[in-house]
């Protein structure tokens, strides 16, 4: 399925288009879309992964920044089968589309993190997420604790999604291709009985604090935000790094900060 010489792929959309229809059909059936699904598909490009999924589906939504690529889609589609979402993904309402959304895309990688990072917040509207992206940003969003890759990605969606590492792709199965390696993945997100119940922007925040400098000890990075006391309190060695903390170390952290606050609304957090 080589692409039309009509369009170019702009390096400031990070556009590399999936060619392989092999790749592309292994994504579709690990999708599995059914009629009833509501499906969106983030950056359809030139079609690779549209064309197969509106042969299972009476209908897709598909958001889409590039001007020339909605233009060419709603050209090939008629509306009542393809609603094209002209719009930054990164800024879109997911919300807006209903409940129990199935999100699929060959994600830009200039863009991916904040885009996983935006996605979470419409994670009680998504039934699964199913991804392609740099081999390297999976590798890191499914990282144990104690290990390189392990970091504020992997917390973040760990503690809000169940992750699944589906398949490996090539350079070659793009146009152009990319330098780097891709995976799909895929993303369910955990249920309320899942998730430990906590303050999220306070959880962020110690998150985002304990990563800031990955080279030095929760003493110094947690500092700001804990005392020796705390540490102790949490059994937790604050001569460690970052990335030895597992998920459940960084809720315990949270609720801990929270309730001190609470006992003592003056000292803050």
């Amino acid at each position: 399925m080589p692409r039309s010489i009509s369009h170019i792929p702009r390096k400031r959309f990070g556009q590399n288009f999936l060619v392989d229809d092999g790749i592309v059909h292994a994504i579709v059936n690990a999708v599995r879309p059914q009629a009833t699904d509501t499906v969106v598909e983030i950056g359809p490009g030139l079609g690779a992964l549209t064309k197969p999924l509106l042969e299972r589906l009476p209908h897709l939504h598909a958001v889409e920044l590039d001007r020339d690529i909605v233009a060419r889609l709603q050209k090939t589609w008629p509306r009542e089968r393809l609603t094209v979402h002209a719009c930054d993904a990164l800024k879109f309402d997911f919300a807006s589309l209903g409940r129990d959304l199935r999100i699929i895309g060959n994600l830009p990688y200039n863009i991916s993190t904040p885009l996983l990072f935006h996605l979470m917040g419409f994670a009680a509207h998504i039934r699964d997420m199913t991804f392609m992206l740099q081999k390297e940003v999976v590798e890191r969003m499914v990282a144990a604790p104690s290990t390189p890759d392990f970091g504020r990605l992997s917390i973040m969606l760990q503690r809000r999604f169940h992750l699944e590492w589906l398949l490996d792709v090539p350079p070659t199965a793009f146009d152009p291709p990319p330098k780097v390696d891709s995976a799909v993945v895929r993303l369910i997100p955990k249920t309320p009985a899942e998730i430990v119940p906590l303050d999220e922007a306070l959880f962020a925040r110690v998150v985002a604090a304990a990563f800031s400098q990955r080279r030095k000890t929760l003493r110094n990075t947690l500092g700001s935000l804990m005392t020796p006391g705390d540490f102790s309190a949490l059994g937790i060695d604050a001569g460690l790094r970052a990335e030895a903390l597992a998920v459940a170390d960084y809720e315990a952290i949270a609720r801990h900060l929270a309730a001190r606050a609470a006992d003592h609304p003056a000292s803050g957090v």
